[in-house]
């Protein structure tokens, strides 16, 4: 599947040490899973955490779910294991967490092979050196670590999250320069459908791909703001067909619902129609 097309509405966050975590990940109509080996395991379950999502891996089930398997920190006395282990599961992606330099994927990038890697971006340091980081050739994706960048720049709560714009906005432009995938923070109140769609609304039109999520009640909302919309699909549908129907008669200049339809606009649109198939796909 195109990069490009494949959907990251809802990357939910799953404990890589519990059985029945996993097994009910298998049937939750999620885009991504990150299977976690940091935040959500105890210090003294990390070996065994690595045995339970190796064999739950292994016997599959998550169809086209992506399936990323954040480790600990190479800076963490579980780092190196788990960066290992992650090399030999049959996984997509290795997280590597509070990543701040082209220099941790490399070394990171030294323990897996070849196996793409994805950046939690989540320190002010990370945020200043969003460009590097994004352009290194075996980073394929950023999730933004909001709890984290929080409390690093010592805020305080807002809905509209303004204090944390400059970094959401600095590893945006640095993952689309790149062209790789970039998701947005979690959010905490997971009982709060309403506050959710609200965040995932602002993150959609800021330009994330998708929202990660720390319970399967976020995954609805989460679909719903980051599919393309009925209205959406219509319009795209109906600016290519003006487009084309322009180039072909060779006269005039498209044009749809009173505004004028570029090149650049039809491309979106088949972007927007490519999305929308992917997602048809997964949910068939």
């Amino acid at each position: 599947m195109d990069q490009r097309a494949r959907p990251y509405r809802s990357v939910l966050y799953i404990p890589g040490s519990k059985d029945r975590a996993l097994e009910k990940a298998r049937g939750l109509p999620v885009d991504a899973i990150i299977f976690d080996l940091e935040d959500a395991v105890a210090p003294d379950e990390k070996e065994n955490a690595r045995a339970t999502l190796a064999d739950a891996l292994t016997q599959g089930g998550y169809g086209s779910r992506m399936r990323i398997v954040r480790i600990n920190g190479l800076d963490t006395q579980w780092g190196e294991a788990d960066a290992k282990a992650a090399a030999a599961m049959d996984c997509d992606a290795v997280l590597l967490p509070k990543v701040e330099s082209a220099a941790q994927v490399d070394a990171l990038a030294a323990l897996i092979g070849d196996k793409p890697i994805w950046a939690m971006m989540e320190t002010p340091r990370g945020m200043l050196n969003a460009a590097e980081i994004a352009a290194h050739p075996q980073l394929t994706g950023f999730v933004m670590g909001t709890n984290d960048l929080a409390k690093e720049l010592q805020t305080r709560f807002r809905p509209d999250r303004l204090p944390m714009m400059a970094g959401l906005g600095l590893c945006l432009l640095a993952a689309k320069a790149e062209g790789i995938v970039i998701v947005d923070g979690v959010y905490n109140a997971f009982k709060d459908a309403d506050g959710l769609k609200v965040e995932c609304d602002q993150g959609r039109d800021m330009g994330f791909d998708g929202k990660t999520l720390i319970h399967p009640a976020q995954v609805d909302v989460a679909n719903a703001a980051f599919a393309p919309s009925d209205a959406e699909i219509d319009l795209a549908k109906r600016q290519i067909a003006a487009f084309e129907e322009c180039e072909a008669s060779g006269q005039g200049v498209a044009v749809v619902d009173g505004k004028i339809v570029e090149n650049l606009h039809v491309v979106t649109a088949r972007e927007i129609l490519a999305k929308a198939d992917a997602i048809a796909a997964l949910e068939g």
